[in-house]
């Protein structure tokens, strides 16, 4: 191919990119931006086959791995749930980091003592970059699929275990750069995985969103400096996009939980223990029946819908956009409240709703839906916990503390659809489920919400 054509090409996909991440930046934009998105991404894989110095052999083992990319991601991502999106998210990209980290390791051994200062800095960097996001999402991924428990993991001294893996990853790092050695390579690997895990282990659930969004943008700068060592200017666009988007994400979501990234990242070893709650299960609630819920919907004048993550558990959106729908026939004012880290990852809300085709001006952020509460009549928490638990600012040391939260307990009435009265993502309590204008409808919760529809329906 003709080096200026290949040049103009690597600006247009570069221009595709960018155009893609504006696009994400509204959902009524979203889709072109996805599709843009794809199409660059399909022309910097086809440019890969007419880079300088590309051979026929090395144009057999791409096709094989995109083959084998397409067996395994096509089904997986065709067949997997919308309440499985962030594990697939968390393992998307982890496998990507480890593959640029792999893939600097690989051109590191190529070049030998033949390497400059500068491709070994940045080989060093890739590596222990992409260790760490990879290691550190694995573990994302076993908590949010809650194969290992998602409170925060410490053991004693585990601070000076983390800061010591650091300082050892870092020395190995300086070992690398002045020996050129593939034995100083492997060790500060290993540190470099180990290190992910220990970062990740002090995360409670309710802060997993953010680590999220943090392995992306570390996995987007691995990506980038993996560009510099093949010389590909591609690699380096995409990742430092990438890289720099996670990373404004990630300052966003932890202004949005009240605290610094350190506290987020952190905070549980400086938290104070929590009591176990005695007896919880023998404590009274309030519950009630669909024909109860549908009588406080029908005569209130103002509701807010909070959904969360037993919303998507139960695949309940379509049913909650037909109540929605109907308390508007009748001329009830209907919004939907959106904590920014409700779900399990970013705009896990947005998308699941947005399914549903709910309408993007129903859709109300926190710090605007926040002061509307004590004029609403009815607040429908629809599987979430968390991100309405009072907690978060009556109980320091709790896990979530300091999070701002949604002031459904403001509102005239409570209704919490439930499957049982265990506590949310973070492992604690919500007092709020006992106040006495607070009711309880037990049960799955697009099966109860279809009888509160048949039930309003009949008014």
């Amino acid at each position: 191919m003709n080096t200026n054509l290949y040049g103009v090409l690597i600006l247009a996909v570069s221009v595709c990119f960018i155009m893609a991440l504006k696009g994400l930046s509204s959902p009524k934009s979203a889709r072109r931006g996805n599709l843009i998105g794809a199409a660059g991404a399909f022309v910097a894989t086809d440019l890969v086959f007419w880079a300088p110095g590309m051979t026929h052999q090395h144009k057999w083992w791409i096709l094989g791995a995109i083959g084998f990319g397409v067996v395994v991601g096509v089904p997986a991502a065709r067949k997997i749930q919308m309440t499985q999106m962030p594990q697939l998210v968390a393992l998307f990209n982890g496998v990507g980091g480890g593959a640029a980290a792999l893939v600097a390791i690989v051109e590191y051994l190529k070049l030998g003592s033949g390497a400059s200062t500068a491709e070994v800095v940045a080989t060093v960097f890739t590596v222990i970059v992409g260790c760490i996001s990879f290691s550190g999402s694995i573990v994302t991924f076993l908590k949010l699929q809650e194969i290992m428990t998602t409170r925060p993991v410490v053991f004693p001294g585990g601070r000076f275990v983390i800061a010591g893996t650091l300082l050892g990853t870092l020395g190995a790092a300086e070992w690398v750069i002045h020996s050129m050695g593939n034995t100083s390579l492997a060790v500060m690997a290993v540190l470099a995985l180990l290190f992910g895990v220990l970062f990740v282990l002090p995360v409670g659930g309710a802060d997993v969103p953010i680590v999220i969004s943090l392995l992306n943008a570390f996995t987007g700068l691995t990506v980038a400096a993996s560009g510099y060592v093949l010389q590909s200017t591609l690699l380096i666009v995409a990742g430092t996009l990438v890289g720099a988007s996670g990373t404004i994400l990630t300052r966003l979501m932890a202004a949005a939980m009240g605290r610094s990234l350190f506290g987020t990242l952190f905070g549980a070893f400086t938290a104070k223990p929590q009591a176990a709650v005695e007896g919880g299960e023998a404590r009274s609630v309030k519950s009630g029946s669909p024909d109860d819920v549908a009588i406080l919907l029908n005569y209130a004048q103002r509701v807010v819908i909070v959904p969360g993550f037993g919303l998507a558990v139960a695949q309940a959106q379509h049913t909650v956009r037909e109540l929605a729908d109907l308390l508007t026939s009748k001329g009830v004012d209907v919004a939907y409240g959106i904590h920014p880290v409700a779900g399990r990852m970013p705009g896990h809300m947005n998308v699941l709703l947005a399914e549903a085709n709910v309408p993007y001006e129903q859709l109300v952020e926190m710090d605007e839906v926040n002061p509307t509460f004590p004029q609403t009549d009815v607040v429908l928490v629809v599987g979430a916990n968390d991100v309405v638990n009072p907690a978060a600012k009556t109980t320091p040391g709790c896990p979530i503390y300091g999070m701002p939260i949604l002031d459904v307990a403001s509102a005239g009435n409570v209704i919490f659809l439930k499957r049982s009265m265990r506590p949310g993502f973070a492992g604690i309590e919500n007092e709020l489920l006992y106040d006495p204008k607070t009711t309880l409808l037990f049960g799955d919760a697009k099966d109860s919400l279809t009888k509160v529809v048949s039930a309003l329906k009949a008014l």
